[in-house]
């Protein structure tokens, strides 16, 4: 199918700057978790997690918003114009806020001496919302091209950045040599900030560079149609709160019900940060939803009118799932490989738990795939249903679990809440906006996925180089179960 190839061109494009990107940030954690103490690199985490929130709240939905608009826009700038204007106007109500009451959010965060960071995470949060929308300009326009120039750019400054701060100037001052251009760029006070300041300095990137969309953004404001753009973004705003409840709520409950039981932050923080580093190790299928995502929304509303969608959204969910399926044997049963991106082995105790949110994640795609349906169907209330019905049963199971497993409890509340998610997603979703999907191969990869990985993990033992070989021999074995039943080879010489 024509429409198949351009949406896996279009994913490879965008690919390209969220995977190549990430997997540069990805080489930060053996720099992070060599530099900074487990309770150190559990702060940083926490911050992010923080971040993940905001950031929903700063876009409220607005971004597929404008992808659902743009298309029945007869004046497409002035719509733009619109959008971005009510982004500028939460950017800045929120900045405002930040400022006057950053000391107060540090008290609460038990974090009281990281009061400039949290003002560094406001200009942060405000530079990429406001480029969100900007970029997805360039998504909407099919200009691929810029769009991983400006994400490469941005994500490349960060890096050398923190190549400067950390590998450079911190080794050298803390080896001593506080001379020189090392002790000029590096203070101990501010310690882990300078990860910040890296992230500040690259969001700043981003609205710079894109600086021609902005040239000709002119402020546009309608009462009426910044009602309507709200009343359709709310219940997408709202899924997508409920949704980071679920990816990132388990930080700080960690912290606080593990605090809460010990008195002791510093192994409350401690515990995040293990969790937090063992979490990275899910960077492949994470990575590879992100790039299907910023490729399959604007793909999948295009599809709306052809004869042909239910047959392409079948089609692309089934190999979806043999991509990703792939990945969770891959990683599961290569960890003795992969926890070499982790280079202090105090992080490696929680190694137990990538297994569990590896499988997690891959339920957490699949939703995605599915959602469009009710997007589709301009019914965004029941993404708000099932990812609100998913954020408390995260917080009930975190509650419940962590006092007794710790964060094995929760890796268990994700893997359980997203599956979960993605059920209560395809029941409704055949009953409002039936898509015909191939569930017998869905499910068959799926269970051959797990049944695999449960083998490989009984097998394995503490020897690294027989772990490894099954790894490689039971994931050779999974992509040979695909090959044989698509025969993907012998279906493109068809074509």
């Amino acid at each position: 199918m024509s429409a198949l190839k351009k949406l896996a061109s279009q994913t490879a494009v965008y690919g390209l700057s969220s995977i190549l990107g990430r997997l540069l940030n990805y080489l930060l954690v053996p720099l992070y978790t060599l530099s900074f103490t487990t309770s150190e690199y559990g702060i940083v985490n926490e911050f992010y997690a923080y971040v993940a929130f905001f950031t929903v709240l700063l876009t409220f939905g607005l971004e597929t918003t404008y992808f659902r608009f743009i298309n029945k826009s007869e004046n497409q700038e002035k719509t733009f114009n619109e959008i971005f204007s009510l982004v500028l106007i939460i950017s800045g109500i929120f900045l405002i806020l930040i400022l006057i009451f950053s000391q107060g959010l540090a008290n609460l965060m038990l974090l009281p001496q990281y009061q400039n960071v949290v003002v560094w995470f406001g200009f942060i949060l405000v530079f990429d919302a406001t480029s969100s929308i900007l970029l997805a300009k360039l998504r909407h326009q099919n200009n691929s091209k810029k769009f991983a120039f400006i994400q490469l750019s941005s994500i490349g400054l960060n890096i050398l950045l923190n190549v400067i701060f950390i590998l450079y100037a911190k080794e050298q001052v803390d080896a001593g040599n506080t001379e020189g251009l090392a002790g000029m760029i590096y203070s101990p006070a501010i310690g882990l900030g300078y990860i910040f300041i890296a992230n500040l300095c690259s969001s700043l990137l981003k609205p710079l560079l894109l600086y021609k969309e902005l040239s000709v953004f002119k402020f546009t404001f309608s009462k009426s149609q910044a009602k309507t753009f709200l009343l359709f973004a709310a219940p997408l705003a709202i899924a997508g709160f409920a949704g980071i409840v679920n990816e990132t709520i388990d930080r700080p409950m960690l912290k606080y019900l593990v605090y809460g039981q010990t008195n002791d932050l510093d192994y409350a923080e401690s515990q995040v940060g293990i969790y937090s580093a063992n979490y990275k190790l899910s960077i492949l299928i994470t990575l590879f939803i992100q790039a299907f995502r910023y490729a399959a929304e604007p793909f999948f509303f295009a599809q709306e009118k052809s004869e042909d969608k239910t047959k392409v959204y079948s089609k692309v969910m089934t190999w979806f799932v043999v991509v990703v399926a792939l990945m969770f044997v891959g990683v599961s049963l290569n960890l003795d490989i992969f926890k070499l991106f982790i280079r202090d082995e105090a992080y490696w105790v929680g190694l137990h738990v990538v297994p569990i949110l590896l499988l997690a994640n891959v339920f957490l795609g699949i939703y995605y795939n599915q959602s469009i349906w009710y997007k589709l169907a301009d019914r965004p209330m029941f993404g708000a249903y099932i990812a609100i019905g998913g954020a408390i049963v995260t917080i009930i199971l975190n509650l419940a679990l962590i006092p007794f497993l710790g964060y094995l409890g929760s890796a268990w509340a994700t893997l359980i809440v997203y599956f979960g998610m993605c059920a209560a997603s395809w029941y409704l979703g055949q009953k409002y906006y039936p898509i015909k999907y191939n569930l017998r191969k869905v499910l068959f990869y799926l269970v051959a996925s797990v049944i695999l990985v449960l083998i490989g993990l009984l097998i394995q033992g503490d020897n690294e180089k027989f772990n490894i070989t099954i790894g490689i021999i039971f994931t050779g074995i999974f992509a040979g179960i695909v090959v044989f039943i698509e025969r993907p080879l012998r279906t493109l010489r068809k074509r």
